[in-house]
């Protein structure tokens, strides 16, 4: 049998595998149990945190003759019955974003499921569709049938008329945090069978950015590359990041306005073969974790990274000046964007640690 990706292989089948989602998912749920089933529900949030999964698990729930936990128990005759498939209908908007395509459904809910109680319309995407799409669907939400369900699943609610959010009950899905994606991954790698190290799952966590598909595509590339033996220092390799150590010394080196030292760590992280783009991001997020830590009162509640990376992050943190921290978030931060379309993104970068380093020297001299 072909490989299968990891994200695939640990789609979530029911309300219970849906990672922190759980004002969502228990309120579905609810309804599920209460028969309190509205007719349009809008499923907003970043991409890979779980409205499409949620949506599939919601609609077999509608239908199920027993559900448990709000989930389908996946053994009554509707369950079982290959024909309640017909009844969810997943519409992709972004490749069937035209009015006539909305006018055929239009036509197609007034017939009567094939199984449950209800049809139910997956349409993902939904900010794709047209102006003529989006007025021919907005008849379809205002006197819907009673045996029709909708649910929209979009990462751009701005988009959205306000005609059809005024129509639908609301979710907003968020990112998931890196707690919870390092608990995930932990047991995804432990059902695979693979050793990994804790540090190195939060690594792969962290770079996930709350999406539980982006953090498992990542694991994916990793145990593609360090095999059965997930080490720190293979994740660092394969995802082109540099260590903590790196970024203190880099920093250390800017605020003591050493250029000389800043331009020769460039120098060896670009040759390399450093991502210059992830390089700036995680420069501005360092300087991120040292201000949370230099103001919160719980600092490591927010930053969740282990002990003895924390120890050394509270030190440096002690010796910087706030003023110079939100400089460098503001600086690297600013060039982000800039970097994917640079011709010569090290350039760039050394040209923002002289920009830096310019700065806080011209405030000493004002001093």
């Amino acid at each position: 049998m072909s490989y299968q990706a990891l994200y695939r292989k640990y789609r979530p089948t029911t309300f219970d595998g849906i990672i922190g989602q759980n004002h969502i998912t228990d309120t579905l749920a609810n309804q599920i149990q209460a028969g309190k089933i509205v007719h349009a529900y809008l499923f907003c949030g970043s991409r890979g945190t779980g409205k499409t999964s949620t949506a599939k698990i919601f609609a077999r729930a509608i239908n199920c003759l027993s559900p448990k936990n709000g989930s389908a128990c996946g053994m009554c005759d509707v369950c079982t019955n290959s024909a309640s498939e017909m009844d969810i209908i997943e519409i992709d908007a972004a490749s069937n974003n035209r009015v006539d395509e909305i006018r055929d459904l239009r036509e197609n809910v007034k017939f009567m499921p094939t199984c449950g109680k209800y049809k139910i319309y997956i349409i993902d995407e939904v900010h794709m569709l047209t102006d003529s799409a989006y007025n021919a669907l907005l008849k379809t939400l205002e006197e819907p049938p009673s045996h029709v369900v909708f649910i929209l699943a979009t990462t751009e609610a701005h988009k959205l008329p306000a005609t059809i959010l005024s129509r639908c009950v609301r979710f907003d899905f968020e990112l998931v945090s890196v707690e919870n994606l390092t608990k995930h991954l932990a047991d995804v790698f432990t059902k695979e069978g693979i050793i990994y190290e804790e540090d190195a799952l939060k690594v792969i966590a962290s770079a996930g950015e709350g999406s539980v598909r982006d953090t498992l595509s990542i694991a994916d590339s990793v145990t593609a590359y360090a095999g059965g033996n997930i080490t720190l220092a293979k994740v660092l390799e394969i995802l082109s990041l540099n260590d903590n150590q790196t970024y203190i010394d880099l920093t250390n080196a800017m605020f003591k306005q050493d250029l000389g030292k800043c331009l020769e760590m460039i120098d060896r992280a670009y040759h390399a073969g450093k991502n210059m783009s992830v390089l700036a991001k995680d420069l501005s997020r360092h300087c991120r974790n040292l201000l949370v830590i230099k103001t919160c009162s719980s600092p490591n509640e927010i930053l969740n990274i282990p002990e003895n990376i924390y120890k050394d992050f509270e030190l440096q943190a002690k010796q910087t000046k706030q003023k110079d921290l939100m400089l460098a978030m503001k600086i690297f931060g600013g060039i982000e964007a800039e970097l994917r379309y640079a011709l010569s993104p090290k350039l760039l970068i050394e040209t923002a640690i002289v920009n830096f380093i310019t700065e806080i020297s011209g405030d000493v001299k004002k001093n």
